[in-house]
């Protein structure tokens, strides 16, 4: 019999014994991997891309006169409307330019009025007064004509009448060409008419410069840079705010060339944000680029968000799903299966006890899941663990995904 001492020595060397053979037959075993299997069924085509929200147009605010800035009426973030006055500068000058010019349209009005009510009717009765001239002279040459033929009048007197009818004649052409002048097409009349148009033309221009003291928003939107304050001078071509226009929200991604034909101006897709990833939203496809980036086999696609979340800002990452189709049967494994290596893609199953590097070849995607067309078969083990050597022994973990 064995005492009680030699016993307990026997228990703890089979113990020992048991738990040198359980990580021995562990370490033959390899190490425990997470699996999944290949899945057959129905599956929908989507076209899953990494795009970005489009930054909004950027407008610089200047002002197309010099002047002296006498208030800035927005501050750095602020929501500006179409046609809101941002900025004042000084007035006084221009408003005395627009004084004088205003007053030299004035003169120039009062003398086309001089010409119309009195210059032309003073010149009418002119004429009148001067045809009845001619005609009294024309008769006192006739009869005087007669006296001289009978002898009661010397040929001299004749002579100083026809000279006096000669005279009334040319003062009646005058008095016509002065009223010729100063009707509607007379030289008179176009000449005082063109001061007024140059005097109208000078009010008008004093008024534009005036209304540009008042520098406004172009466009809604937000303001983004300041860069002026009260005292400085602005002049054409210095930026003095910078506001980002509250545009429609959009998207822009590329897409491989070879989902062209599964595209579509308006087609609907899902988009969500790497930091809100819960979080979708709708978006509408508006314009796919003619042409094709060569350098990356790619061509630029454009979205509309019709209801953009408060949490969008620009340039920010967005994963864009665009449903493109569906397959009634398609085997399928989880997108984080497929390695992607020198331009080939693998999958790592398990097969009698061991993780083998499998090529396959793929077909369309969605946001987590692949369909594979070649390569592996339904009920496959695809090894979702990282960092498994082809060859190593492993066991085989199975989750659900």
């Amino acid at each position: 019999m064995h005492s009680p001492k030699n016993l307990l020595r026997i228990i703890l060397i089979l113990a020992a014994i048991g738990a040198v053979g359980f990580v021995t037959l562990k370490k033959l075993q390899g190490p425990a991997v997470e699996v999944v299997r290949v899945q057959a069924g129905p599956f929908e085509h989507t076209i899953v891309v990494s795009g970005r929200v489009q930054a909004p147009n950027r407008i610089d605010i200047g002002s197309v006169i010099t002047g002296r800035v006498e208030k800035v009426l927005v501050e750095e973030g602020a929501i500006v409307k179409a046609g809101q006055p941002l900025i004042l500068l000084e007035t006084s000058e221009l408003k005395a330019a627009l004084d004088q010019a205003r007053a030299a349209e004035a003169s120039a009005q009062a003398r086309i009025a001089t010409v119309r009510e009195l210059s032309l009717p003073q010149s009418n009765d002119a004429v009148a007064q001067a045809e009845a001239q001619v005609r009294y002279a024309e008769d006192e040459y006739r009869r005087n004509r007669e006296l001289r033929d009978k002898g009661f009048i010397s040929e001299a007197r004749l002579q100083d009448l026809d000279r006096l009818r000669a005279v009334a004649k040319n003062q009646l052409e005058s008095a016509r060409t002065q009223t010729k002048a100063l009707e509607t097409r007379g030289v008179a009349t176009r000449e005082v008419v063109l001061r007024e148009q140059e005097a109208r033309t000078a009010r008008e221009l004093a008024q534009s410069k005036l209304a540009q003291t008042t520098i406004r928003a172009s466009l809604p939107g937000t303001v983004l840079v300041r860069t002026v304050e009260p005292g400085d001078i602005a002049s054409p071509g210095k930026r003095l705010l910078t506001i980002n226009s509250s545009s429609e929200t959009r998207l822009t991604a590329q897409i491989d060339e070879k989902n062209l034909p599964y595209l579509k101006v308006g087609q609907a897709a899902l988009a969500s944000s790497e930091a809100f990833p819960e979080r979708n939203f709708k978006t509408v496809l508006y314009y796919i680029s003619p042409g094709v980036d060569t350098t990356r086999g790619s061509i630029e696609a454009r979205f509309r968000v019709p209801q953009p979340p408060d949490y969008l800002r620009a340039d920010m990452t967005v994963s864009i799903d665009i449903g493109a189709g569906r397959k009634e049967r398609a085997l399928t494994v989880p997108l984080e299966a497929v390695r992607e290596s020198g331009g080939s893609q693998t999958v790592q199953v398990v097969r009698d006890g061991a993780a083998r590097n499998v090529k396959v070849e793929t077909g369309i995607r969605t946001a987590s899941r692949c369909e594979i067309t070649s390569g592996l078969a339904e009920g496959d083990a695809v090894v979702l663990t990282r960092g498994i050597e082809d060859g190593a022994r492993v066991r085989a973990l199975e989750i659900k995904r």
